[in-house]
């Protein structure tokens, strides 16, 4: 059950609050960003607000003043006296604008992956068509387990989380039919990543898998569920956790 510190909803038009709405299915887009600490900072905040403005201009449901919207929207809603560890979400259709802060689950113990035959609906985009993706995830402990979206025999992105695969301390990512998220472009800056089609014939030449979100940050996966794969090694994944908490403790992040 997800345990929310804030739920709130704006008309586009007037920016009167209206009844929540998550707008999950709509169309429209979305991004989740981590807020923690006090006072608060968001990580990777200016990435995610410039990639959530292009995502808006793509489906065409952008308009004047948009971001600065949105930043105010972010600023009003945020509570300086909050220690924060929680996820910030920001959502928008044409006519809709939502706002919502809930507890982040925290990755812990042997983490492991559940294949799931499915691949969401224009995977480039951060849309709001997430409601197949939701139902395995309700019936899941997310501290533990996240689903792998595959298909044609390949492995994409999970469902909360970019992927990346690593062989003889080598380390790649999917080429295409995922979204790429702020997390991973990051990462993509401080390591060589290699493009390349994962298919699950060949998934045991891989010594790790590593889970890279907003949410999640940096996961080890220990083993994928109903599938003959075992972690063999944690050394890339050291490599990088070490990397992120570095950024992580970096005093840049600020929202306003």
């Amino acid at each position: 059950m997800v345990n929310y510190l804030l739920k709130k909803s704006y008309q586009r038009k007037s920016l009167k609050e209206i009844k929540f709405n998550d707008l999950w299915n709509k169309n429209g887009v979305f991004t989740t960003m981590w807020i923690y600490n006090k006072p608060p900072k968001i990580l990777f905040f200016k990435s995610h607000i410039q990639n959530l403005i292009k995502s808006l201009k793509d489906y065409r449901i952008s308009e004047e003043n948009i971001k600065n919207i949105i930043l105010n929207l972010i600023r009003k809603n945020i509570d300086k006296k909050i220690v924060y560890n929680h996820l910030l979400r920001v959502a928008l259709n044409k006519k809709i604008i939502s706002v919502s802060i809930r507890e982040r689950v925290i990755p812990k113990g042997k983490f492991s992956l559940k294949l799931v035959n499915y691949k969401r609906v224009k995977p480039e985009y951060k849309n709001l068509k997430y409601k197949k993706i939701l139902e395995f995830l309700s019936k899941m402990n997310t501290s533990k387990q996240d689903i792998a979206l595959c298909t044609n025999n390949k492995i994409l992105e999970t469902g909360t989380s970019n992927l990346l695969f690593v062989s003889k301390k080598k380390i790649y990512s999917p080429k295409s039919n995922y979204y790429k998220g702020t997390n991973i472009k990051f990462y993509e800056k401080k390591f060589p990543i290699i493009k390349k089609d994962i298919y699950l014939k060949d998934i045991n030449q891989f010594d790790e898998i590593i889970l890279v979100g907003s949410g999640k940050g940096v996961v080890s996966v220990n083993f994928i569920e109903d599938y003959n794969w075992k972690r063999k090694s944690i050394e890339i994944f050291n490599k990088i956790f070490k990397t992120f908490q570095s950024e992580f403790s970096k005093n840049i992040y600020k929202y306003n």
